[in-house]
């Protein structure tokens, strides 16, 4: 039997893709927008005018080609499904290996400023002692991992796949960090394999209360703004969860058509779900929120994205990962999405054992605040053995 084979890869932008996607924002129909109105209704146009132009007439290729291959990168094939993966090796002789899953609407781009500190932490700063060989993968049907091409391809699928990576990289146990869909398959993946998978360290962290039949008892003010903030997400944010997980396909027309329907689609996200208090561009920069439209763009991967949705909890499925028996780590940022006070997650998580409030950052804290997230990982893995 022929060992399954493991393809350096590179990220190259052909002026035909470019001239493409310039044409297609040059003549972009934009809608109507009420005056006096901001981001209520959803994307605000004039902030996604100037950041389509931008895309269309500013943006750097070359230099989101040098983002992009700043870390070694490689495809494989898992369950006849490709694999995109960084490969962040670590020049320390005692680093310890780390899977690193990103989530929705995000990519690898999301970790572009975390892997060199996690990987080389003495060339940033920090003690050689806490250097991991980082594992950052495409989940399938995202990015340069390409579409899926058959029905199934759940959270539970994709945390198999990744643990046979692992297996191809002969790395026989890991920690594993991840936040959104990230956090889901982080969480499988230490169900499946507990005895690989020594522990692991989310940034978002759902949980139940102890008692249905009484949810707030025992709460402080606190613990009710938490609440209050998640039924806001609730009541206000989740309209797309509902159609990805119930028609992504028709979805897919618009934004796999429109460059500036996809950016839209994508960048309201950024600002709904980040501690930026409606200032999308005090957290991220053109650049980065560009980096990874283009990454959905260029690979034709919105409709296969949102198909996780779908696949994991759309009609007749919800996903339950496996009891989590590893210990856990915690990085509770106050702009999460959902987020659980920390009674309930100590309820629901008997080996939660590591806990820290932030004091800024969101949902997507590898980008907001990429310091933070990679103090709290290494002081969490610090702790932990293999």
């Amino acid at each position: 039997m022929t060992p399954p084979t493991i393809e350096p890869f590179d990220v190259r932008v052909t002026t035909a893709e470019i001239d493409d996607l310039r044409d297609r924002l040059a003549r972009t129909r934009w809608p109507d927008q009420i005056p006096d109105t901001a981001w209520e209704y959803g994307t605000e146009r004039d902030f996604l005018v100037e950041l389509c132009r931008y895309w269309k007439d500013d943006y750097d290729w070359s230099g989101f080609q040098t983002r992009a291959n700043a870390f070694p990168q490689f495809t494989t094939e898992i369950d006849g499904q490709r694999i995109h993966f960084i490969h962040a090796r670590s020049p320390e002789p005692t680093a310890r290996p780390l899977l690193l899953t990103h989530g929705w609407p995000g990519s690898v781009a999301e970790f572009w400023q975390v892997l060199g500190p996690l990987s080389d932490p003495a060339s940033h700063g920090g003690d050689p002692a806490d250097a991991f060989h980082v594992v950052a993968p495409s989940l399938p049907g995202y990015g340069f991992s390409g579409p899926t091409t058959e029905r199934g391809w759940n959270i539970t699928r994709v945390a198999a796949a990744f643990l046979e990576l692992m297996t191809r990289l002969d790395y026989e146990r890991f920690f594993a960090q991840g936040g959104d869909w990230g956090s889901a398959v982080t969480t499988t993946v230490a169900g499946l394999a507990p005895e690989r998978v020594r522990a692991i360290h989310l940034n978002l962290l759902p949980a139940p209360p102890p008692d249905r039949n009484d949810p707030t008892a025992g709460l402080d003010e606190a613990d009710l703004a938490i609440l209050a903030r998640m039924k806001h997400f609730a009541d206000h944010e989740t309209a797309y969860q509902r159609i990805q997980a119930t028609k992504p396909q028709t979805l897919a027309y618009g934004l796999a058509d429109s460059p500036a329907g996809l950016a839209g689609w994508i960048v309201e996200k950024f600002h709904g779900w980040s501690d930026c208090d409606d200032k999308i561009e005090s957290r991220f920069s053109r650049d980065r929120l560009v980096d990874n439209i283009s990454i959905y763009w260029l690979t034709g991967t919105i409709n296969s994205s949102t198909r996780l949705y779908y696949e994991s909890i759309g009609p007749g499925r919800h996903h339950r990962p496996p009891p989590i028996t590893v210990p856990l780590g915690h990085a509770a940022f106050p702009a999460e999405i959902i987020r659980a006070p920390r009674s309930w997650c100590e309820a629901a998580f008997p080996t939660l054992c590591h806990w820290t409030d932030m004091a800024r950052g969101g949902h997507f804290a590898a980008m907001e605040e990429p310091e933070l997230l990679v103090d709290d990982v290494r002081t969490f893995f610090r702790t932990q053995r293999l």
